[in-house]
């Protein structure tokens, strides 16, 4: 398999590397936008059942925009991580380290992969949180959907554009490593 993705990312550099960052940015890009666009647009609708109702229905298409994006961005980093050969720059066969600058590099990739895994698994809450809240607005407990929705605007969307920017900035710093 190492091979194998040492050999695709020879072949495919350039497409590779771009689907990579174009899944970053359409994930953090979308939340950006419904955090800082879309959430002042839903604040005026004055019936909080609509209001609830319309917050629902965006997260539920955001979420399924940046599905296949989040899935891509993951595949892409662990093709480049093997293709790119940081670990075989930084340690041998025994994991002795070789190269002290190779391994701070090896390092950030590490911290970069673990960064997206975070915010997958942040993702898949908000999701569950918003799945939740929908059940709930069909139950017509306006009440446990805001507190279920709250949650999502107020924490998690943000933790997750600041690790994303985080992110993107140690993608930066690796293109320039190298």
């Amino acid at each position: 398999m190492k091979d194998f993705m040492i050999e695709l990312f020879a072949d495919y550099r350039t497409q590779i590397v771009f689907f990579h960052v174009i899944s970053a940015v359409v994930w953090v890009g979308g939340m950006v936008a419904m955090k800082f666009a879309a959430h002042s647009s839903f604040m005026r609708i004055e019936s909080p059942l609509h209001r609830l109702e319309r917050i629902s229905q965006a997260l539920n298409r955001l979420f399924m925009i940046v599905l296949p994006f989040v899935v891509i961005l993951i595949i892409t980093a662990v093709i480049m991580a093997v293709g790119l050969g940081f670990r075989a720059a930084a340690v041998d066969a025994s994991g002795n380290v070789i190269d002290e600058y190779a391994m701070y590099i090896y390092n950030i990739v590490h911290v970069k992969e673990v960064i997206w895994m975070v915010m997958a698994a942040n993702l898949a809450a908000m999701i569950f949180r918003r799945n939740k809240a929908q059940k709930l607005l069909v139950q017509g407990d306006t009440a446990g959907a805001k507190e279920s929705l709250a949650l999502i605007g107020k924490y998690m969307v943000p933790l997750n554009i600041a690790l994303g920017i985080i992110a993107i900035y140690l993608g930066v710093t690796l293109r320039n490593a190298y």
